[in-house]
């Protein structure tokens, strides 16, 4: 029990270090959060920093998944008389909730796709894939970075039931995959209303250096 909780803690923790607020302090002297939609995340970097600004917090968020899950891993390896899957999915979890509710940073933290993104791309690789390609058709499409990422958030448990291959570790990842995509849509829920409405902003590279 101790090991699922220290990897918890651990993955929380790291999901805390918010890089689009140290990021746009860094570069343009100012907290995100402060500009914009005011969310702690890489489109609200893009918007009021600028492109290379967005992108290195974009490797960065996502990085924060992939190294999540790694410690799982490994922790998993070290540990074998522990549900492998298990920790791994707890870590995944704990890390876009350190996101999201960064204790560094007054809990107030960015909406959780980087760092999903991160979650699956090493969780599962193919499911991974799918989900972004998925995520960045719509939002060329349409421009919306919202739908995009909450149309990917509710594909991920989806297909965790057809797809039962290339896990980095094997288990049941349904239930994981159903809390990851509730946290990713339950942080863009004024996203969804602004599209129900037609007020939601579409992204846009002008202006951006």
């Amino acid at each position: 029990m101790a090991v699922y909780i220290i990897v918890s803690v651990i993955a929380y923790l790291l999901g805390s270090i918010s890089f689009s607020i140290i990021i746009s302090k860094k570069m343009a002297g100012f907290d995100v959060r402060d500009k914009g939609s005011k969310n702690a995340g890489s489109t609200n970097v893009l918007r009021t920093v600028g492109k290379k600004a967005a992108i290195i917090t974009l490797i960065c968020d996502c990085l924060k998944g992939v190294i999540a899950i790694l410690i799982a891993f490994i922790a998993g390896k070290i540990w074998t008389n522990l549900d492998s899957a298990l920790l791994v999915q707890l870590a995944g979890i704990f890390v876009v909730l350190g996101h999201t509710f960064p204790i560094f940073f007054k809990f107030k933290g960015g909406k959780g796709v980087a760092t999903s993104l991160g979650v699956l791309l090493l969780t599962n690789w193919q499911i991974g894939l799918i989900c972004l390609v998925f995520a960045l058709v719509l939002m060329a499409l349409t421009r919306f970075v919202s739908l995009g990422s909450v149309a990917a958030a509710i594909l991920f448990p989806v297909l965790t039931v057809f797809i039962t291959n290339n896990y980095l570790v094997h288990g049941n990842y349904i239930i994981f995959g159903i809390i990851l995509a509730i946290l990713v849509i339950f942080n863009h829920r004024e996203n969804v209303k602004r599209l129900l409405t037609g007020t939601e902003n579409k992204l846009s590279f002008k202006g951006t250096k």
